[in-house]
């Protein structure tokens, strides 16, 4: 079978060639994780491959505790989502530990 001029993206059951046997092969990037690929997938396919793409980080957020152990977390966009199998995209948050002191932590009631 030949995926020529079939390249779906993600998975779709009706992007197929015959294949042997009266087998199907398919033509989209989720044949890559089944191993049921069109012989020529990766040669017609991979290079219209589009990896992710994503902005920069947002400023970290204020800690999530005024007094005491808190978070902080930040956060990106994807500028270009991935296409045809390409990279799939990294974290878009971030949290990690603060410690918030706000000035009135000190004072008692």
């Amino acid at each position: 079978g030949s995926c020529r001029h079939r390249c779906c993206p993600g998975r779709n059951n009706a992007c197929w060639a015959p294949g042997t046997r009266r087998a199907h092969c398919y033509c989209d990037s989720y044949c890559q994780r089944t191993g049921d690929c069109c012989q020529d997938y990766l040669a017609t396919c991979r290079r219209a491959a589009v990896g992710c793409a994503v902005g920069p980080w947002g400023p970290w957020s204020g800690c999530s505790s005024p007094c005491g152990v808190g978070s902080r977390a930040r956060s990106r966009q994807v500028t270009v989502p991935p296409r045809h199998g390409g990279d799939p995209c990294p974290d878009l948050k971030q949290r990690r530990g603060c410690l918030g002191q706000h000035p009135t932590c000190g004072t008692a009631k």
